[in-house]
C-alpha cells in the first residue's frame, strides 16, 4: 500500500469518527410500516421518547402504513444512510413479507443494517366459548375426528394470526378452514359470536373479551407464560413443544449508515431499555424486552427469514 493511499483511509476514518461524534445534529425520524395506535406504534413511541433523552436530539416517530408494512419498509430502505431515517422492523416486513410477495420493492436482508432487537410480543390462541375444545389436546382431538369442519378467523392472509394458525395445524397436523377478514376488528365481531370457532390474536387486543369471559384462552404461543395472562399455558406445556409464533420488534438503519452511528444508536437503546419504566410501558403492549448485539439481531432476522419461508411454503400460504 502506497503513503498516499494510506493517509487517504486515515483521513477517511477521522473523518467517519468526527461524524459519527457530531452525531446526531438533528432530529431523527424513526419509520413504522403500520397506522397509530397499534402494537407497533406503542412500542415505536415508547423507545423514541427515551432515545430522544439519550441522544438529546428529537426523534420523531412517522407512520407509513400501506401494502401490509411494505410502503414504511421501502421509505426506510430508499432513504440516506446517514443515521437520520431509522426503521422499526417486525416479523411481518422482513420475514413474512419477503416471502410472500413476489415483487417486493426491497431487500429484507440487505437494505437494512440491524441495530438491535427491542422486543417480543407472543399471540394467544382463543375459542368461542361454545366450541367443546376446552384445551389445545382436546381442540386437536376434534379437528381430527372433524377434518374441515372447524374454522379459524385471521386479520388477513399471510397476516401474523393467519401464520400463527398455519404453523399449528402443520404442527398439530389437523385440517381446519381459514377465513380471512378485512382488519382485527370484524373477525373479533364474527368470533364473539361464533360464527367462527378461533383465532390467533396478540394479547393486548383480545384479553378484554378472554377476562370477561366471551372467549376462552388455550394457550400462549411464546416460549414462556405470559405475565398478563400468567393462567394461561404455552403451546409448549399443551403438546406442540416445538410450537413458537408472534411478533418482534427491532431497530434497523438503511444499509451503508456508518458503523460507528449503528453503534451510537445500539448503545443508547440498550440504555433505554434497561429502564424500569420502558420495560413496564412495553408489558402494557404485552411486550417482553430483549437487547442484545447489532449482530445478535442480524442473525435473529436471518433465522425468522427462514423459519417464514418453511411455514409459507408448508402451509400453502398466498395472498389475493
Amino acid at each position: 500500500m502506497n503513503l498516499q493511499r494510506l493517509i487517504l483511509i486515515v483521513f477517511s476514518l477521522l473523518s467517519l469518527q468526527c461524524w459519527a461524534d457530531d452525531y446526531p445534529s438533528k432530529p431523527i425520524r424513526l419509520i413504522v410500516p403500520f397506522s397509530s395506535g397499534g402494537g407497533n406504534d406503542a412500542v415505536a413511541r415508547v423507545i423514541a421518547q427515551q432515545l430522544t433523552t439519550q441522544l438529546k436530539q428529537s426523534v420523531v416517530v412517522e407512520n407509513r402504513p400501506g401494502a401490509g408494512g411494505a410502503v414504511g419498509a421501502e421509505t426506510a430502505a430508499r432513504s440516506t444512510p446517514d443515521g437520520y431515517t431509522l426503521f422499526l422492523g417486525g416479523v411481518g416486513s422482513l420475514a413474512v413479507n419477503p416471502n410472500l410477495i413476489s415483487k417486493l420493492p426491497y431487500d429484507a436482508l440487505k437494505d437494512f443494517d440491524p441495530i438491535v432487537l427491542i422486543a417480543s410480543a407472543p399471540s394467544v390462541l382463543v375459542v368461542y366459548p361454545g366450541l367443546s375444545a376446552q384445551n389445545v389436546a382436546a381442540l386437536i382431538a376434534l379437528a381430527k375426528k372433524e377434518p374441515g369442519k372447524i374454522n379459524y378467523a385471521s386479520n388477513g392472509n399471510g397476516s401474523s394470526a393467519h401464520i400463527a394458525a398455519v404453523m399449528f395445524t402443520t404442527m398439530a397436523d389437523v385440517d381446519m378452514v381459514h377465513v380471512p377478514y378485512k382488519g382485527l376488528s370484524p373477525a373479533l365481531n364474527d368470533l364473539l359470536v361464533g360464527r367462527v370457532d378461533l383465532m390467533f390474536s396478540s394479547i393486548v387486543a383480545i384479553i378484554p373479551q378472554i377476562q370477561a369471559g366471551k372467549l376462552r384462552a388455550l394457550a400462549v404461543t411464546g416460549t414462556h407464560r405470559a405475565p398478563l395472562l400468567p393462567e394461561v399455558p404455552t403451546m409448549a406445556e399443551a403438546g406442540l413443544p416445538d410450537y413458537q409464533a408472534g411478533s418482534w420488534y427491532g431497530l434497523l438503519a438503511p444499509a451503508g449508515t456508518p458503523a460507528a452511528i449503528i453503534q451510537k444508536i445500539h448503545d443508547a437503546s440498550i440504555q433505554v431499555l434497561k429502564q424500569e419504566s420502558v420495560r413496564a410501558q412495553l408489558a402494557t403492549e404485552g411486550a417482553e424486552v430483549l437487547g442484545g448485539t447489532s449482530a445478535e439481531f442480524a442473525a435473529h432476522i436471518q433465522a425468522e427469514f427462514k423459519r417464514m419461508q418453511t411455514v409459507i411454503r408448508e402451509g400453502r400460504i398466498q395472498i389475493d
